[in-house]
């Protein structure tokens, strides 16, 4: 089952590294996506996490923009409780209308952060619950009527910026089913609910003006490397990070301590949120995604590359692409 592959940097910050390191990174990585064949590159916004540079998503959308030439590129998502539907259709209709045909919005409503940067971000903890609200008052702005009376988007209004839902659970799929908009499952890090909620959104599912067919994107881990040993060792530096991410509180673990940590039964949940991993070789890959593909009932696959290194994720792109036949061996 062959469907369009996508990209999710996560534009992580790696170790002795800065964020401008790390944004230097995401526009290498776009660069090779879009000579490799990908269909789109996205962004999430998250906030005060310091491994992670996409926390002002816009406008690193614009800066990758301006260094690539018609690969697209939006977010992945943005989090609307944090943001006033107006803004985010000012922001995106002004990546549209500098890059027409190349931006995608994609939108969730979980807070992207923890309570003390939610109060920072000035969010009402109420704001979720009118989440589906806002994503049709947004559709107003970025369409051709606005629902709020006298007030337009500028730059926005009639760009027709492509939204999609984005979630980890079924409430993502019911609302997108039911806006008619496409679905984002977020299966690279929360698998558990995916193929209840594909189900649900493709049921579920009525035609709008954007789009007249169901239309899945799935999430899902990949390390490959030239041989399926260093793709094993790319792997293992990830899990050993994701220990000292989840267990460290600001300690760091030896190789032999995380790898203890990963063995136990307190890491379950780290090993399960890893579910959806592709690890190998690019055949081995390509086997793993088509595979994953039927499995999720997806209609395009949004890769997030996971090797520890910005040469190994550039190289790991370029194999699956390979492996795919997007791009000669």
């Amino acid at each position: 089952m062959s469907v369009p592959l996508s990209i999710l940097d996560l534009a992580l910050i790696g170790k002795g590294e800065t964020a401008r390191t790390s944004l230097n990174g995401s526009v290498a990585l776009a660069q090779e996506a879009e000579r490799s064949g990908y269909r789109r590159v996205w962004y999430a916004e998250h906030h005060n996490m310091a491994a992670v540079a996409s926390s002002a998503t816009s406008v690193l959308i614009a800066h990758v923009a301006a260094h690539t030439d018609h690969i697209r590129l939006g977010a992945g998502g943005i989090m609307l409780p944090n943001h006033a539907p107006l803004t985010i259709a000012e922001q995106f209709g002004t990546l549209e209308i500098l890059h027409p045909g190349r931006i995608d919005l994609g939108v969730g409503r979980a807070p992207g952060s923890d309570q003390a940067t939610s109060r920072a971000l000035r969010r009402d903890p109420r704001a979720a619950d009118t989440f589906p609200q806002d994503v049709q008052e947004l559709q107003g702005y970025l369409g051709d009527e606005s629902h709020v009376p006298g007030v337009d988007a500028v730059p926005g209004k009639g760009t027709h910026v492509p939204i999609y839902i984005l979630g980890s659970s079924l409430y993502g799929a019911t609302l997108a089913a039911a806006l008619g908009l496409p679905y984002g499952f977020a299966s690279h890090f929360a698998p558990a609910a995916l193929e209840e909620a594909v189900a649900i959104y493709r049921r579920d599912f009525r035609p709008s003006e954007q789009l007249d067919q169901p239309w899945v994107i799935a999430g899902a881990n990949v390390v490959a490397a030239d041989t399926e040993a260093e793709a094993e060792a790319n792997h293992r530096v990830v899990k050993r990070s994701r220990v000292s991410l989840f267990f460290g509180r600001g300690r760091s673990f030896t190789d032999d301590e995380a790898d203890a940590i990963l063995a136990s039964p307190e890491a379950r949940p780290l090993q399960e949120m890893m579910r959806y991993t592709a690890v190998g070789t690019m055949t081995q890959v390509a086997d793993y995604l088509d595979a994953f593909a039927q499995h999720a009932d997806a209609d395009e696959l949004m890769l997030a590359h996971q090797a520890p290194t910005l040469a190994s994720r550039l190289r790991s792109i370029r194999l699956v692409a390979q492996g795919r036949g997007l791009v000669p061996a």
